[in-house]
This record gives structure tokens, C-alpha cells and sequence, in this order.
């Protein structure tokens, strides 16, 4: 299992967020213009720095009426061995996880780029994205939210803690209870294999999905050649 969470960490990479507040905004462009320049490479200063990988974590939750949603989020990661974090702003989402306390955690993959991406960009203010695109869900049998059946890999987690940001947004912390995973992701070991279950990463340098590629290393083991 600590193999597993291992390379869900590679996936959910923990994001320091900013406040988009004017003021800080203002703050930044400031870095910018103060921002001493490296030597040899291109600069950028402080705005729209690219961080990778950025998970494409699909956040499941249910409102008052057990009405399903689900969004996209690539501001996460994984801050304790059972624990993951991810920051919001406004959304359909912060009101159920105030009100539920309770959500599930999935991975977009090659394999639903469209409807992933849709739960992205449409509000669950407007209508039930998940009956729209075709998607099922199963209630989870541990927290208050939903499992969303297409996804095959699903991390179960209660709400920890709830900070709320000024915009109406939140940042969240939570506790995984249980995860399950399809069997059709599973290696002949019975654990997750990544190349079988496709996961995607969102690319902030030019707006794009890429799939998480070949391993081209062992954990703990590729650095032994440096060791004395």
C-alpha cells in the first residue's frame, strides 16, 4: 500500500496557493519588476509560474438533495500519508463539502479527457453533470459522497479541516478512509499499475493534458549508485 500512495504522491503534487485577491496580484507584478535576472536562461518573474505535474483530481461530492457532482481540480496533493489537500475557489463543491464534510477523490485518464474536462468547465449549479455526460454513481458505503463508476480509482476521505478563503472559496484537507481501484488497473502483484489505468496531468505551460508516461526508474533503488 505505501508503493501505491507513493505514486498517487507523483500524481497529487502539493500546490503553495495564492490568494487572487487585487491587492496581491498587484504584490506580484512588483516581484516581477524587482525580479533578478538568472544568467543564461529566459525569465518570467513571479506570474503563472509552471509547477509540474499538476494533478487532474476529480473531486465527487453530494448537495442537500444527494444530487452528484464532480469538478476538476489541479491544486492538490498529497501533505501526510493518508491525507491530501486541495484549495478552491467559489464552486458547487466548497458549498456540498461545508455541507457534507465528505468527498471522494478520482483520477482523470486518457480515457475520459472530454468528460473529465467538461466537469471542469460546467457549473453544478446548472444541472447534473454527471447524468449529462452519460456517468453513473454508487453511494460511497464509508462517507456522505458519491463514487463516480467510470472513474477507476477512488480515494474516499472525510473532511479534516475547512479554512475558508475571502472569495468565497475554501482550502481543505482530508483524511482518506478507504480507496478502491477496478481490477483492470491492477498488475498480476494486485496493485495499481499507472501505465494500465492512464492518468493525466494537466499542462499550465500551454494549456494541455498529457498522460503520465513509462517508468523510468525504481523508487529507493535508482540513486543506490551514488551511495558509498
Amino acid at each position: 500500500m505505501k508503493k501505491v500512495f507513493t505514486a498517487i504522491a507523483v500524481l497529487l503534487t502539493l500546490v503553495a496557493c495564492n490568494n487572487t485577491k487585487t491587492n496581491q496580484n498587484n504584490e506580484n507584478m512588483n516581484t516581477n519588476e524587482q525580479a533578478k535576472q538568472v544568467e543564461g536562461r529566459k525569465n518570467f518573474g513571479a506570474q503563472h509560474p509552471v509547477i509540474t505535474p499538476l494533478p487532474c483530481i476529480m473531486i465527487a461530492t453530494y448537495d442537500a438533495n444527494q444530487v452528484p457532482n464532480v469538478m476538476m481540480a489541479a491544486w492538490g496533493g498529497q501533505c501526510d500519508y493518508n491525507k491530501i489537500t486541495f484549495e478552491l475557489s467559489a464552486h458547487k463543491t466548497t458549498d456540498n463539502l461545508r455541507l457534507k464534510r465528505a468527498f471522494t477523490v478520482s483520477f482523470a485518464t486518457a480515457g475520459d479527457v472530454a468528460e473529465s474536462d467538461y466537469f471542469g468547465i460546467e457549473s453544478g449549479n446548472k444541472l447534473n453533470k454527471v447524468e449529462h455526460v452519460g456517468f453513473t454513481a454508487t453511494p460511497s458505503p464509508n462517507v456522505d459522497a458519491p463514487i463516480i463508476d467510470q472513474y477507476k480509482l477512488t480515494l474516499e476521505c472525510r473532511v479534516v479541516t475547512l479554512e475558508d478563503n475571502e472569495d468565497g472559496g475554501a482550502r481543505v484537507v482530508g483524511e482518506v478512509v478507504n480507496w478502491s481501484a477496478d481490477e483492470s488497473i491492477l498488475n498480476a502483484d494486485g496493485k495499481v499499475d499507472l501505465a494500465k489505468l492512464q492518468p493525466i496531468i494537466y499542462d499550465s505551460s500551454t494549456n494541455a493534458y498529457r498522460v503520465v508516461g513509462d517508468s523510468v526508474g525504481q523508487t529507493w533503488q535508482s540513486g543506490k549508485k551514488f551511495q558509498q
